[in-house]
């Protein structure tokens, strides 16, 4: 393929005339904090230590907002979804060793779902590395799996560069976390070299406009597909191209389902919206997937959750596959019409391509019958405990449309994404690829700090999830955040225990939980505020008096332990064969 035309180049403004306003840069800390200044990052999350001193010592004398954090995991999960809320890179630091270990979980969740972190980790003088010196690690060589890409800064002439490098890089196409190690010799040693224009490098420059022909290939295509199916992913978010989407998908009344890092990229309360498929997506979702003739795949890495089996996934469709990164075409699910390129640019030249919308009148009734035949409902039997359903529908209805929502992962994490009709990008924050529990509470606290003053942050937590990184919520209270962390309190791992229940003869070795401590009380001794719920009629009393309380708020619902996660994909399963109770599996 050749060379694609891409968007104007701009020159990159100059920073002489601020430069001109901040005292010299002396030393390669100072130049570290000149390159974020000079990006314009307004805040930070870390943990103090040696090796990492020089750098937060510069930190004393500017203006980025540092909020140092109970755990470097917490860090890197807050500056994660600091960058998903405010779409740019969030930055995290931690000293050496067991410092910059600590961070690994945060940024290797980053890496699965594509969100840009900036982490700066302090490391032993450049002499020592090798010598197996105090709180020494190999943070790169630990790292290099999990990054875009990391550096190891050897000069304080150039380290700025450096991390001014590693910052666009992690915003760069398809973002991702990037990691600069800094040897304490290179923050302390003296330089009067202030660091340049922050540019990633040249080789990473990424393809924006798809190849014309494919283009028009893909869109004579669409025009004969009489079962049309959008799916968007993460990645039509990250882009910044909901709005393309939205109006691709309702200039031609093309139905669509989203993934689950894809909720709020196109709004579920539309006519067309069958909200998020796969392993526990919608009934109606997954018999779209199931049955369309043509899947037009947006910012998408097709997922196994998304997927089930791949011999399985959408056996009746050509695939349209639109990807900025080339190496998601046909990785998992084969790409027929691959076009690699920005996801809003391309959406727009297949708009210009597309002379008539395909007729698929049949196609969108089918649809709208299956949302009929496959509805999200539940019962709330008098004779049974706190259903969690019915937490999550309540917390939806008492908070506003851009209300932004984060979450552990679990049960409660899929209650909260099938149970909550969400309407804008950004606004739905949780860790998809690796999964990771104790995600929920710090990335409330980091979304909270890149969100508009006037919106809302509610962190939907399991009882499992959140004791993970309840830690932080001294964070939250010293800080002084409003934020209303609503538990649902089953005592168990929760989907350990539903799977143990369906695949291992109810062995439910491991997975009770009724040890946990009284969350509401265990609040209140943080600081924030506390209540405990267990009947319906609590709920929406409670609720508003959280919403309401300014500042950290701690709900304990205790729900039906009994209660699973449906409709359910088994792992591996046929996304058509989903099942809505457990004696289906």
């Amino acid at each position: 393929m050749s060379k694609q035309e891409q968007p104007p180049e701009t020159e990159p403004e100059s920073t002489e005339s601020d430069d001109a306003n901040k005292s010299p840069v002396t030393t390669g800390s100072e130049s570290v904090v000149r390159a974020l200044e000079n990006e314009g990052v307004e805040a930070a999350f870390g943990v103090q230590g040696g090796a990492i001193m020089p750098v937060y010592d510069a930190l004393y004398h500017s203006d980025i907002r540092h909020v140092t954090m109970a755990h470097e995991q917490g860090a890197a999960h807050a500056a994660d979804a600091f960058s998903v809320v405010r779409n740019g890179p969030g930055v995290c630091l931690a000293t050496s060793g067991p410092g910059a270990t600590n961070l690994v979980t945060g940024i290797a969740d980053a890496n699965m779902d594509s969100d840009g972190v900036l982490a700066l980790t302090g490391q032993v003088p450049a002499d020592m590395v090798g010598s197996d010196a105090f709180q020494e690690t190999d943070t790169t060589g630990v790292t290099a799996p999990i990054t875009k890409h990391n550096y190891f800064a050897d000069d304080p002439d150039s380290v700025g560069d450096v991390v001014g490098e590693a910052l666009a890089l992690a915003d760069e196409g398809r973002p991702g976390p990037t990691l600069v190690d800094l040897p304490k010799d290179v923050t302390l040693g003296e330089t009067d070299a202030g660091p340049g224009p922050a540019t990633p490098p040249e080789t990473t420059q990424p393809q924006y406009v798809a190849d014309e022909e494919s283009v028009q290939t893909a869109a004579d295509t669409i025009e004969a597909a009489e079962r049309p199916l959008l799916l968007f992913g993460g990645g039509v978010i990250k882009a910044d191209a909901t709005d393309e989407a939205r109006s691709f998908a309702s200039e031609y009344e093309i139905p669509v389902v989203t993934t689950m890092p894809g909720i709020g990229s196109f709004p579920e309360d539309d006519d067309l919206c069958l909200s998020w498929a796969g392993m526990h997506g919608t009934g109606y979702a997954n018999m779209a997937i199931t049955h369309t003739d043509l899947l037009i795949a947006v910012g998408t890495r097709f997922d196994d959750r998304l997927t089930g089996g791949i011999d399985t996934f959408a056996p009746e469709a050509e695939v349209i596959h639109i990807d900025i990164d080339p190496a998601e075409i046909s990785k998992n699910v084969h790409a027929d019409y691959p076009l690699i390129g920005d996801a809003g640019i391309v959406l727009d030249q297949l708009d210009d391509a597309i002379d008539a919308p395909p007729e698929a009148t049949a196609w969108r009734e089918q649809c709208l019958t299956w949302q009929d035949e496959y509805p999200m409902d539940y019962a709330t039997p008098d004779d049974e405990p706190l259903k969690p359903q019915f937490v999550v529908e309540v917390l939806d209805e008492a908070t506003e449309d851009d209300t932004i929502v984060t979450t552990g992962v679990g049960q409660h994490q899929m209650w909260a994404s099938q149970y909550w009709d969400y309407t804008e990008p950004r606004t739905w924050v949780s860790s998809h690829g690796l999964g990771t529990m104790g995600y929920g509470l710090p990335a409330a606290i980091g979304a909270r700090i890149a969100a508009d003053d006037d919106q809302q942050v509610v962190c939907v937590d399991g009882d499992g999830s959140f004791l993970m990184t309840i830690q932080e919520l001294s964070v939250a209270v010293r800080e002084d955040l409003d934020i209303t962390v609503a538990v649902l309190n089953n005592e168990y791992i929760g989907m350990v225990r539903q799977w143990q229940d369906a695949f291992f003869e109810g062995r439910r070795m491991a997975a009770e939980y009724n040890w946990c401590p009284e969350f509401d009380m265990l609040a209140e001794a943080f600081g924030a505020r506390g209540w405990r719920v267990d009947d319906y009629d609590e709920v929406a009393d409670v609720v508003e008096a959280a919403l309401e309380y300014d500042g950290p708020s701690v709900i304990d619902f205790h729900i039906d332990p009994a209660e699973n996660v449906y409709p359910m994909v088994p792992s591996g399963g046929a996304n058509g064969k989903f099942a809505l109770t457990e004696d289906q599996l």
